[in-house]
């Protein structure tokens, strides 16, 4: 009997990767579903794992690929359970995999603080879904508050530190770029500062700078550990990251209004990590030097508090299809 672990790259999969060693009743034997870039290459190195087709967020065709895929999979072997953090790969995946009468629980991001996704309100209306939020603030009957993903973190000690080596990092998010945020630090930080800059689908163009369009989790890691300042776009991928290389982030939400994303859930996430003193948030125009200094004083450690993420029991449904191999 083994366990799916399903997510979308980026964010998803970092969460998702985070929450692992807090999850209760999940079997040893785990597979990965995800699609292949430097990222999950690097981070599921040692993992079994299998790659289906990369979607961007509401991506109707890449999702009607991955249904196939799912049925594909669930029917491959016997799985007891799904675990996923959304997103699209969710939608794909929790229909088959119920009508297979697996137990499936969806943990809605950690982006997600004021409610449920579009993924999430999808699938919610599977009969027989495990559903949690990751804020009580809107836990109900349906949605099970469990802890967050950044219950693991707290405020660390201060330093006056000066910068000499920076990392901005933008996500990999196919389809959206976030040349404001670029153009900003660019414009604020000193000329004789080190910057790795990882920038995904951004056009760069005309700006001067030597960038990477995605670097390998473990390298990306390194250089968050090493640097004096850690810029980033506010998605949970790239903020755990930072949180775990135990920097105090400058997070700036990408914005619907200019293209920058699908809504504005990235200024929540920004939001509750300046709650919990873990990350500074600014806007993409008001970023100045002594943000910058502000953020390279602070720190982050890892805390021992954080409780189990208990998941629930799943009910299962009987179905002729249902396949045990």
């Amino acid at each position: 009997m083994g366990t799916l672990f399903v997510a979308s790259a980026g964010g998803h999969l970092e969460e998702l990767w985070a929450l692992r060693p807090r999850l209760g009743d999940i079997s040893d034997d785990v597979t990965w579903v995800t699609w292949e870039n430097e990222q999950t290459g690097s981070l599921l190195r040692d993992e079994n794992v299998i790659y289906v087709y990369p979607a961007r967020p509401r991506d109707a065709l890449a999702a009607a690929k991955n249904l196939a895929r799912a049925v594909q999979i669930v029917r491959s072997r016997t799985w007891d359970a799904v675990v996923t953090t959304g997103s699209s790969l969710a939608v794909s995946f929790l229909p088959i995999a119920r009508a297979h009468g697996l137990a499936c629980h969806y943990i809605e991001s950690a982006t997600r603080v004021a409610g449920p996704s579009l993924s999430a309100r999808l699938v919610e209306h599977i009969p027989g879904m495990n559903l949690y939020t990751q804020y009580q603030n809107w836990s109900q009957p349906r949605w099970l508050y469990r802890g967050s993903v950044f219950d693991t973190f707290a405020p660390g000690p201060r330093s006056d530190k000066r910068i000499r080596r920076a990392v901005v990092t933008l996500g990999t998010a196919k389809g959206f770029g976030f040349r404001r945020l670029v153009e900003s630090i660019k414009s604020s930080l000193e000329d004789n500062v080190e910057v790795l800059w990882q920038t995904g689908y951004t056009d760069v163009s005309g700006l001067g700078i030597a960038t990477h369009e995605v670097i390998p989790s473990g390298e990306l890691y390194a250089a968050l550990q090493s640097a004096d300042l850690v810029v980033a776009h506010a998605g949970a991928g790239s903020s755990l990251a930072s949180l775990r290389a135990g920097k105090c982030p400058l997070l700036v939400p990408r914005r619907a209004a200019f293209g920058e994303h699908v809504d504005d859930h990235q200024a929540e996430i920004a939001a509750e990590l300046e709650r919990r003193e873990l990350c500074i948030k600014r806007e993409a125009n008001e970023i100045t030097s002594a943000d910058l200094a502000l953020a390279a004083e602070r720190s982050t450690v890892t805390s021992t508090d954080a409780c189990p993420f208990i998941l629930a029991g799943g009910a299962e449904i009987p179905t002729r299809s249902r396949r045990r191999s």
